[in-house]
């Protein structure tokens, strides 16, 4: 196939490269105009990671023609070729970007008016004759439009950049908020830096004290309407199941076919010689994936599909689309799937990555003693510390708490819920953290109440403790680590009362799993042999006896659990290696059934993702923040979602409302809820501004913990 001559420095190097559809031609934009957008036209953006992975993006303005977008696609699925079929392919439309496209351009997307066909070119000028109107908008995807040049396009809830060449001045409505204006401030200097070279000053305009050269270029100022809520966002609770269908173009035209109505899928629905839709179109978003030896005429047909479907479905004209290869999965795509495991793509000899956006944590081996220093690792393995500090216990008991005799520390039972007190220290300082472990069999009274006494413990040591709600079977490393050396256990039913323990089956199974970091938790499960897992130890006990079971992956400290395990079971046990297992065993569990067996259920690295929760708009919604997140996406005035996969972080601005903090723990809990993979009961962790644990500042690189000691906005006002 011939290849475009832009295509030979395509992907070559890490970062983003944008190219204009001009005369069904390509021309390369600007690298410092990169983020500019003419409406009246159409791009290619290609993304280039270091791993190499690749995103294609083929972006629409709202006036673009026919023609100019058919040439995109065009140019799109020739590079994806050139690019060995490896890319992720994303169709953008103004206004309704995908999260990764915004990502790129962490100082915001900024939309001129006009395009090719009127004349206007990306070029880098000192031209300082430049008059235009830009309507910032957005706290974390940030669009500045291009609008008239008049007092008509103004509101006070937004922020306004009046560009006049060698003067720029950001204009603040009244009703604007302070993250808005730092938002604002960033495009204002990008302009200044990039655009201008440097060349231009940048001057803060209030609402109401405009100076004489913006009243010389507007006019005299009339009233100007109050902002309006952006009525765009969607709320990441409203998330639906997703459909997945079959495409196939066997019979000469294409065919969709229903495989599963609605989300969690299995990885195993996808077979590699077809393609398949994953429509989530009432999100707005249609994934279409294609299979590894599907045919090739389907496979360069993907986007074609997608938008076909888009049509018949008589979805909007914005609808997102992703066309993603088999290995290139995007974390989107792979949410709907309850059990999706990556295969480690190797690019080079022995150097594995996974493909798609490269986990900016690496995989970090365990060692306790440098947590304190190795903020990385404490993040990557939720631990602050080794667990060696100070534990105190309360049982839920008719809406009080009661003292746990701490011969008994470590043992938990399905039926009650627990307070966990503990205290460590960090440098010279004291640091707390509350675990409210909550069993599966507890009731709704005890729930309700273990919540609220997390808060009054929590009042009554000043409100810094870290709050960690955990669901039983889903108990984070750092909680399984306290209990000096021995396994946790949990019970399945009934509660630690005295005489309150419900009267145990007379055959019970315990499986017992060590995590990454080398603590260890025996939970109690049903007796059948489909429990069983080949990385694992069990212990058995039956009125036959009492068995130890060792998988073929088990680990030795998962055998010294199970030796603990046996002695408060009572009776001397059996030790029984996978394969070997006497007909007592089996008759035991009710028979031989399948069971896990394969090795590679290691967790992949998921990228975290940082959400927004706000209800600056008048509705609590969360919005996520695009691309590779720092401190400064952490906004005072907001309460924020760290999704880190394995644990949601809820983290409280200091300056957030009300409505924001006491909205949060209910926002944290649909988003675990919804996740359409089926995810519930993964632990909560709430954290205030300026108390925040290692396991959550790991995430960020280069955290400053004096950052807030001076205003983000006067710090952004210095580089004026």
């Amino acid at each position: 196939m011939v290849f475009h001559k832009e295509f030979q420095n395509a992907g070559k190097e890490p970062g983003v490269q944008v190219w204009r559809i001009e005369k069904m031609d390509l021309k390369p934009v600007p690298k410092q105009l990169n983020g500019n957008f003419f409406t009246g036209d159409a791009y290619v953006v290609l993304y280039t990671t270091s791993a190499p992975s690749y995103n294609v993006h083929m972006w629409l303005g709202n006036e673009c023609s026919q023609d100019e977008s058919g040439a995109a696609a065009i140019f799109a699925m020739q590079l994806d070729d050139h690019l060995g079929g490896a890319p992720v392919q994303y169709r953008e439309v103004q206004n309704n970007e995908s999260v990764t496209f915004l990502g790129y351009f962490k100082s915001g997307i900024k939309y001129k008016q006009g395009g090719v066909a009127s004349g206007f070119q990306h070029v880098v000028t000192n031209d300082m004759n430049v008059k235009r109107l830009l309507h910032v908008k957005g706290r974390r995807a940030i669009r500045a439009t291009e609008v008239d040049l008049s007092w008509t396009s103004f509101n006070r809830g937004d922020c306004f950049i009046i560009d006049l060449g060698k003067d720029i001045y950001q204009w603040c409505g009244r009703d604007c908020n302070r993250f808005e204006r730092l938002k604002a401030s960033e495009v204002a200097i990008g302009i200044r830096d990039n655009e201008r070279n440097g060349r231009a000053s940048i001057h803060m305009v209030e609402d109401d004290a405009e100076p004489d050269a913006v009243t010389a270029t507007l006019g005299p100022k009339p009233n100007i309407p109050e902002g309006s809520p952006d009525e765009e966002k969607t709320d990441r609770s409203n998330q639906k199941k997703g459909t997945l269908y079959m495409v196939s173009d066997a019979a000469g035209s294409m065919k969709t076919s229903l495989v599963a109505q609605s989300s969690p899928f299995k990885q195993e629905m996808l077979t590699p010689t077809e393609c398949y839709i994953l429509d989530n179109g009432v999100d707005g978003k249609i994934f279409l994936w294609k299979g590894p030896t599907a045919n090739t005429e389907e496979r360069k047909a993907a986007m074609k599909v997608a938008e076909q479907f888009i049509k018949d479905k008589n979805y909007p004209k914005n609808t997102q689309i992703q066309v993603m290869p088999a290995g290139g999965e995007t974390t989107l795509f792979k949410q709907f799937f309850s059990n999706w495991i990556d295969k480690d793509q190797t690019t080079g000899p022995s150097q594995a990555y996974t493909i798609g956006r490269i986990a900016k944590v690496s995989k970090v081996p365990f060692d306790a003693s440098s947590l304190h220093s190795n903020k990385t690792m404490a993040a990557q393995h939720g631990m602050v510390d080794d667990g060696s500090g100070k534990v105190q216990i309360w049982r839920v008991e008719g809406g009080d708490k009661v003292s746990v005799d701490p011969s008994s520390y470590g043992q938990f039972y399905g039926g009650d819920c627990y307070l966990i007190l503990y205290t460590y220290r960090q440098g010279s300082k004291e640091q707390h953290i509350i675990y409210t472990w909550q069993g599966l069999k507890c009731t709704q009274d005890e729930l309700a109440a273990s919540a609220f006494l997390t808060v009054k413990l929590d009042d009554s040591m000043g409100g810094s403790p870290v709050q960690v709600r955990v669901t039983q079977g889903q108990e984070p490393a750092h909680l399984m680590s306290l209990f000096k050396g021995k396994p946790m256990i949990i019970h399945m039913g009934g509660t630690s009362r005295k005489g309150g323990q419900s009267q145990t089956g007379s055959t019970r199974l315990f499986h017992i799993r060590q995590s990454s970091t080398r603590a260890t938790r025996a939970v109690e499960v049903e007796p059948t042999a489909s429990q069983l897992n080949t990385n694992d130890v069990f212990v058995l006990k039956s009125p036959g006896g009492l068995f130890v079971w060792k998988g073929v992956a088990a680990s030795n400290e998962e055998m010294a659990a199970a030796k603990h395990v046996c002695s408060f079971l009572g009776g001397s046990a059996t030790e029984i290696s996978e394969g070997n297992e006497p007909a007592g065993f089996w008759s035991a569990l009710g028979g031989k059934k399948d069971y896990q067996t394969s090795k590679s259920l290691q967790k992949t690295v998921k990228p975290p993702r940082l959400f927004g929760c706000s209800n600056k708009t008048g509705r609590l919604i969360a919005e996520e923040v695009p691309g590779d997140f720092t401190q400064s996406d952490l906004a005072t005035d907001d309460v924020m979602l760290l999704d880190t996969w394995d644990q949601v972080f809820v983290w409280i601005g200091n300056d957030a409302n009300e409505v924001e903090r006491t909205g949060a723990d209910k926002i944290a809990k649909e988003y675990v809820d919804s996740d359409p993979s089926g995810r519930r009961g993964t632990p909560v962790i709430t954290i205030k501004q300026g108390s925040e644990p290692a396991t959550f500042t790991g995430w960020f690189q280069a955290w400053d913990s004096k950052m807030w000691d001076t205003d983000p906005l006067q710090r952004i006002r210095a580089r004026f």
